[in-house]
C-alpha cells in the first residue's frame, strides 16, 4: 500500500481509541461458556447435562449440521487474527502492541474465543455429533487457512469484516430463532448471545469503513466494489473433513434450506452496507470510482433476480452423509 494510504491509518488511531475501541466489552462485564452450560461443580451437574441431551435429542439432524459448521467457522480464529495482523498499517507487529488498532484486534480475537468454546462444549455434552470428525475438521481448517482475496489491504479488509461479521450475526440470530422453535430455549440463547456480540463487531467494522469513505471515498468505493466483484466468501471455504471434498458447500446449501443464511441475507447485507457508508451519494470521484458506485448499488437487484430464477428451477434434493452426525444423511 502507498506511503500515504499507510499514513492515513496512523492518523486514525485517536479516533479508534474513541470511536472503535468502545465496541470491545471489559473482560470483568463480559458472559463467559459456563454461563449457558452444566455446572461441574454443582451436586446437580449430571442431572444438569441429562436434561441438555433431552433437549438436544428433539433437534433435527439438518439443524445440527448447520450449528456444526458455526461451530467450526468460529474455532479457526487463529487464522483471522493472523489475516487482521497482516493488513498494512493497522497489524499488531509485536504481539503486544500498544496501537489502537492493534487493541482492536487483540480485543475482537479474545470475545470471539468465547464463541467456539461455548458452541464446542455445548456440542460435546449434547451427544448428538461425532466429536472426533468435528475436531479434526477444525484442524484441517486451521492448517488449511483461508483465501479472501483481500491482498493484505485494510480498505479490502474492512469491507470484508463489516460484510462477514454482519453475516455471521444473522447466522447465529437463525439458528437462535430455530432452537427456539424446536423448543430448546438453552442453546437459543446461547446462539442468540454469540449474535448479539457479533452484530456489535459488525458496528464497529461498518464505522471504520466509513470513516475511510468520509476521508478517501475514492479509494473506499472502488475497494467495496472490488470485493463485491471478488464475491465475499466466508471464511471457512476450506472446510474438510477428510472425506467430503464439497463440505463447505454442502454445509452452506442446508444452510440456505434452513433460512439460516441465504442469497438474500447476502444481497440484504450489500444493500444494508450501501445504505450505511451512503454510497449512492459519494461525490466527487473519479470516473472508476463512479464506475465502482455504479456497480454495487445496481448488485442487490441483480442478487435477487438471480436467486429468485435459481429458486424456480431448483431441482430435486437428494441426501448425502455428514460425518459430523455419524454418516446420517441429510437432504441438501
Amino acid at each position: 500500500m502507498p506511503p500515504e494510504k499507510i499514513e492515513l491509518f496512523k492518523s486514525l488511531e485517536d479516533w479508534v481509541t474513541t470511536n472503535v475501541l468502545i465496541h470491545l466489552k471489559p473482560v470483568e462485564k463480559c458472559w463467559q461458556p459456563q454461563h449457558f452450560l452444566p455446572d461441574p461443580t454443582s451436586d446437580e451437574f449430571l442431572e444438569q447435562v441429562v436434561e441438555l441431551r433431552e433437549r438436544a435429542m428433539e433437534l433435527p439432524d439438518d439443524y445440527f449440521v448447520v450449528l456444526v459448521g458455526d461451530m467450526i467457522t468460529e474455532e479457526a480464529l487463529p487464522t483471522y487474527q493472523s489475516m487482521l495482523n497482516g493488513f498494512d498499517g493497522i497489524g499488531d507487529e509485536t504481539g503486544s502492541s500498544l496501537s489502537p488498532w492493534a487493541d482492536w484486534i487483540r480485543g475482537w480475537s479474545a470475545e470471539e474465543n468465547r464463541h467456539g468454546d461455548l458452541l464446542n462444549k455445548y456440542l460435546y455434552l449434547s451427544g448428538r455429533v461425532d466429536m472426533n470428525q468435528i475436531e479434526k475438521t477444525v484442524q484441517y481448517l486451521i492448517g488449511s487457512g483461508m483465501d479472501i482475496k483481500t491482498e493484505n489491504n485494510p480498505y479490502l479488509g474492512m469491507v470484508y469484516t463489516s460484510f462477514q461479521e454482519r453475516a455471521t450475526f444473522i447466522s447465529h440470530g437463525n439458528t437462535a430463532r430455530l432452537a427456539k422453535h424446536y423448543g430448546d430455549n438453552n442453546l437459543a440463547q446461547i446462539c442468540g448471545t454469540i449474535a448479539s456480540d457479533e452484530k456489535r463487531h459488525a458496528t464497529a467494522y461498518t464505522k471504520m469503513m466509513k470513516k475511510l469513505f468520509e476521508l478517501d471515498p475514492d479509494a473506499a468505493v472502488i475497494a467495496f466494489a472490488d470485493m463485491m466483484q471478488k464475491k465475499i466468501t466466508m471464511p471457512a471455504h476450506f472446510m474438510y473433513d477428510g472425506h467430503d471434498d464439497d463440505l463447505f458447500m454442502h454445509f452452506s446449501t442446508i444452510a440456505q434450506r434452513l433460512g439460516v443464511y441465504t442469497a438474500m441475507d447476502y444481497a440484504d447485507i450489500l444493500d444494508f452496507l450501501v445504505d450505511k457508508w451512503s454510497v449512492e451519494k459519494l461525490s466527487p470521484l473519479s470516473p472508476e470510482g463512479r464506475k465502482a458506485q455504479d456497480y454495487v448499488c445496481g448488485l442487490g437487484p441483480k442478487i435477487r433476480r438471480l436467486e429468485e430464477r435459481a429458486r424456480l428451477k431448483s431441482k430435486e434434493r437428494f441426501a448425502i452423509p455428514f460425518s459430523w452426525i455419524f454418516n446420517r444423511s441429510v437432504k441438501l
